[in-house]
């Protein structure tokens, strides 16, 4: 294999200098290039949504697979891109179990009828949820992990170039400098220190030319978030649809099942149980004759505690304000909450 000596020492002596430009800034012993503050916003901005997406992705995963175990090796599969062997949830084993056990006590009897019934429904419950995990997959966890290792590591990859060119370009900083304190002066090798100078200018306008150059690439990587997010928006949004219907899948499951068990009770004489009834007592708004109806036209936010803050179509209690009758707000109340609301956002109902 051939080695290109010289360029291997360039590299070297390019990669000491950024290590020593990094340590005097450090140090406070050398200035350093800023970035504007529209760049440090972007940058703040991808930086805190590759953090966060990183974290609701664990979370997902830790609803979906709660077994640690279970998440490394799903982890170790897909890393050697094999497809992994079918693994039973817990609530299949516990249909199975229930099934296995109701066989044995004899599907004739009232109980190990009802142990099969319900086994075959824990069974229906754990592909319900193995559907629900693999719809996740594809609409959410899998669209943040391709964010993630796809956009996010091209950000990454050209921030980090970025910072190089900036240490490049600080170094070259300090050689202008340097050479211009040595004007009028003669060095140790017999250089001109003019043709020093000019030297270093002419780096410095070239390692310019390049941080510039870079500076905008990142940038335009960064103000492409933005479309990310819609992006995440659209995934979040199929997510809560796909678990809206897994939720009444098991409902639908366990209800069927429910009636399929009181039918049993009829035929067999057991009573069926029977749930405590909970009432929830709604509270009724105050009777003021005062206080009328008003439907929320648009979102405000309250600019201080005296205020509420409202939600669009929300529908809130309101009052005249004492002693200010034509004034721009009404007096609002929600619940036990009660403040002062801009008459402009409210719509009279009742």
């Amino acid at each position: 294999m051939d080695f290109n000596v010289n360029k291997i020492v360039k590299d070297a002596g390019a990669a000491f200098s950024r290590v020593v430009q990094y340590a005097e800034e450090k140090l406070g012993t050398s200035e350093r290039t800023e970035l504007d503050g529209h760049f440090e916003n972007l940058w703040n901005r991808a930086n805190t949504t590759k953090n966060c997406t990183e974290k609701i992705l664990r979370d997902v995963e830790s609803v979906l697979i709660p077994n640690p175990g279970y998440r490394i090796e799903d982890y170790m599969f897909e890393k050697i891109e094999k497809k992994r062997p079918t693994r039973l949830s817990n609530i299949e084993h516990l249909g199975l179990d229930m099934i296995e056990f109701g066989n044995e006590i004899g599907p004739g009897t009232s109980y190990g009828s009802a142990l099969i019934k319900v086994g075959q429904c824990e069974q229906k419950l754990g592909q319900v949820e193995r559907d629900f995990i693999a719809s996740t997959g594809t609409c959410f966890t899998q669209p943040l992990k391709k964010f993630l290792e796809g956009e996010m590591k091209t950000i990454l990859k050209e921030k980090n170039l970025l910072e190089t060119k900036r240490l490049d370009l600080d170094a070259c900083k300090n050689r202008v400098r340097k050479a211009r304190s040595m004007l009028g002066t003669q060095n140790k090798e017999g250089i001109p220190p003019e043709v020093l100078l000019e030297q270093a200018e002419r780096d410095l306008r070239i390692v310019q030319s390049e941080f510039d150059r870079q500076t905008e690439i990142t940038k335009l990587l960064l103000e492409g978030i933005s479309s990310s997010h819609n992006t995440h928006l659209r995934c979040l949004y199929e997510f809560v649809e796909t678990q809206a219907n897994y939720y009444a899948q098991c409902t639908s499951i366990m209800t069927s099942l429910q009636k399929e068990l009181a039918s049993l009770s009829l035929r067999t004489g057991v009573p069926s149980y029977q749930p405590p009834q909970f009432v929830i007592q709604e509270e009724t708004p105050p009777a003021d004759d005062n206080f009328k109806q008003a439907r929320v036209l648009y979102d405000y936010d309250a600019k201080d505690d005296s205020e509420l803050n409202l939600l669009t179509n929300e529908v809130i209690l309101v009052q005249e304000i004492p002693n200010k009758p034509n004034d721009d707000y009404f007096m609002g109340k929600r619940g036990l909450q009660s403040g002062k609301v801009p008459k402009a956002f409210l719509e009279i109902i009742s």
